[in-house]
């Protein structure tokens, strides 16, 4: 069974984040950190923060539209926090 991904890139150049759905992660990350994916290729160095797994496609994709809400937005913030205490953003 396929599993499908809702991940969240946090950006070196400017801190914010980028969250997204793939079935396949690794290559996922590969795609944006190379430069070829348009919405993050002036963002790059972009490190994996958070990640979900789940086997339903549907539920991934519907997780994902939840997670660029603003209260999705906040709750990642929340679940990282302690992560974003200790690695500020460094220009």
């Amino acid at each position: 069974m396929t599993m499908h991904y809702v991940y969240v890139l946090r950006s070196s150049v400017d801190g914010n984040f980028y969250v997204g759905y793939t079935a396949n992660l690794k290559s996922r990350l590969i795609l944006h950190n190379s430069g070829e994916v348009a919405s993050t290729k002036n963002r790059i160095p972009l490190s994996l923060v958070y990640y979900e797994a789940s086997r339903s496609k549907k539920d991934a994709m519907h997780r994902e539209r939840y997670l660029k809400t603003t209260y999705g937005r906040r709750y990642i913030r929340e679940r990282l926090k302690h992560y974003l205490a200790e690695n500020p953003r460094t220009e």
